[in-house]
């Protein structure tokens, strides 16, 4: 079974860093600003742990809404710091698996 960390408006302070190279590029392919993530982790979220593959580092994936519509983000919790390496709009099944977690 996985393992799901369910995060209902959690008030931690962090700041989000990225690679403006790829925040550009996800911007110009898929119209969504890392520096929109921010909105997403105020609101209700899940996240589990990606175990694909090992990279080297804890990489989660963030799910949660941005401007009604929800959206995957993989970041790399590093100290105080939420690093963005992804974003994108969620399929259909994201989308299923989300609503049966939060209920």
């Amino acid at each position: 079974m996985d393992n799901y960390l369910y995060n209902h408006s959690m008030r931690s302070t962090f700041t989000l860093t990225w690679d403006e190279a790829k925040r550009q590029k996800t911007i110009n392919d898929r119209g969504i600003d890392f520096s929109d993530a921010a909105i997403v982790f105020a609101g209700p979220t899940f996240e589990f742990e990606d175990v694909r593959q090992h990279y080297g580092e804890c990489r989660l994936i963030c799910f949660g809404l941005l401007a009604g519509r929800m959206v995957a983000i993989g970041y790399v919790q590093r100290g105080e710091k939420r690093h963005i390496f992804s974003m994108r709009k969620a399929n259909e099944r994201e989308i299923t698996r989300y609503q049966e977690q939060l209920g």
